[in-house]
């Protein structure tokens, strides 16, 4: 729904992405793993790049982008300092890190750094965002899913105001409908929906607003 009415999202037709600038950018907590996994899922080979954090302690979320790879169509990976964001990969933040977004001349960069906490989190969701708002603008789609906390509500309004969209998880398919909440009431979400309609809605716009092939 726009952050006061929902309209169902259909199914996109299989898309090919010509274009390399658009990003998928993702927030989440407490029920995030199994959104994650649904939400990844729905990705063609050939989507956008999408950079990822999940609140995951240090140790844990090699084994997570492991399980990931070998269920998704898409290449799913830990995130590691100053590699270019390629289109058909998803880089989720190792634990303990901060991910950022970067710029290299006109690629897309992943960059960590293990900088203090951000909203008690390390890595945070708003560190993430706020890179996208700042490094991407328009090109970036956010969508923060399930979780405990505000963390992202702050990053994802940045980024609406650079220019983003962002979709946020529904509260009833949330496991803790608290991140989404708070990114709904502090104004920096379009769109809230159900988690099985928010991978069908996110590549719905990136068809309608990218340079787009169907096949």
């Amino acid at each position: 729904m726009r952050a006061e009415h929902a309209p169902a999202a259909p199914a996109p037709a299989r898309t090919h992405f010509s274009s390399t600038e658009k990003l998928i950018i993702v927030g989440a907590s407490t029920g995030g793993t199994e959104a994650i996994k649904d939400f990844l899922l729905e990705m063609p080979p050939d989507c956008p790049g999408i950079l990822i954090v999940q609140h995951m302690p240090a140790g844990f979320t090699t084994s997570f982008a492991k399980r990931l790879d070998g269920l998704c169509r898409i290449r799913v990976k830990e995130a590691v300092h100053g590699e270019r964001v390629l289109p058909g990969h998803a880089y989720i933040a190792p634990g303990d890190m901060h991910l950022s977004l970067g710029r290299s001349g006109a690629n897309y960069v992943t960059e960590l750094d293990q900088g203090p906490p951000v909203n008690r989190h390390r890595p945070a969701v708003d560190v993430l965002f706020r890179s996208a708002a700042r490094n991407a603008g328009a090109n970036a789609l956010g969508v923060i899913l399930t979780g405990m906390g505000k963390d992202g509500a702050a990053g994802m309004l940045e980024m609406r105001n650079a220019g983003a969209y962002n979709v946020a998880q529904d509260e009833a398919s949330c496991v803790v409908y608290g991140m989404p909440k708070e990114a709904v009431a502090h104004g920096g979400v379009h769109e809230v929906l159900p988690l099985s309609q928010i991978g069908p809605h996110v590549l719905a716009r990136l068809s309608a607003h990218g340079r787009v092939t169907r096949v």
